[in-house]
């Protein structure tokens, strides 16, 4: 593993329980240049963080902000955000090969409203002022199927409580999954947040806005249904 590689890998979190597997993978060359070129421009480690994060600071103008939340190789984010110019993308990953291909995307489309955080996606939230995010979106988390992990699952009461808590009025908690027991607990977990309102009733239809992500892609050749769940903050 190289010097850059290395820098670029969170560090443990001790504290607390992870609701990701952290993972190093392999980059090709074009990755690896990447990231030792476009990181200290477009890159937050979130370990580095110590006290309070203006998420609006690294773009340099105020807009409207979306938090991806496990942006794994990144395609999904860079079409929406350059589907979407007049909003900012933060992309959190913990998976370096994935950062590393999403920078190369950003710069090879010359998108200028996305931004991209290494580490524990709950740790950068809770930096984050309250109101201060325009829609969160969490596609396909980690299912942790077995039931002593689910403890483990991005998506429980307590964090999407801090979640919507960062939610500006009105906007937008976004889930999709291709886990049915999952998508059962999400539902459950959103509809009981009595500030959170669900605008389709139900499992959304899936939305236009959303790129079909690799997950999805193995999913739906698998015959497996996805869940799309839409909420919005009172």
């Amino acid at each position: 593993m190289t010097a850059t590689d290395q820098n670029a890998v969170p560090p443990a979190h001790a504290a607390g329980i992870r609701t990701f597997h952290p993972r190093r993978g392999r980059m090709t060359d074009r990755q690896r240049a990447a990231l030792a070129r476009l990181w200290p421009a477009y890159g937050l480690e979130i370990a580095d963080l110590d006290g309070p994060y203006d998420p609006t600071a690294p773009f340099g103008r105020r807009a409207p902000l979306v938090l991806e939340i496990g942006s794994g190789m990144g395609d999904a984010t860079a079409a929406m955000a350059a589907a979407d110019p007049d909003r900012h993308y933060l992309a959190v990953e913990v998976h370096t090969p994935g950062i590393a291909n999403l920078l190369d995307l950003v710069d090879r489309h010359g998108l200028s409203n996305v931004r991209v955080a290494q580490g524990d996606a709950l740790d950068l939230v809770r930096a984050m002022p309250a109101g201060s995010l325009d829609a969160v979106h969490v596609f396909f988390p980690d299912p942790w199927p077995k039931a002593r992990h689910h403890k483990r699952r991005i998506i429980q009461p307590v964090h999407v409580a801090l979640l919507r808590s960062r939610l500006a009025p009105g906007g937008t908690l976004h889930c999709a999954t291709d886990w049915a027991e999952y998508a059962v607990s999400m539902r459950e977990t959103l509809t009981a947040d009595p500030e959170l309102v669900d605008v389709h009733g139900g499992y959304a239809p899936r939305p236009a806005h959303r790129p079909v992500t690799k997950f999805e892609r193995r999913a739906l050749t698998a015959g497996r249904e996805v869940f799309d769940l839409i909420h919005r903050r009172r």
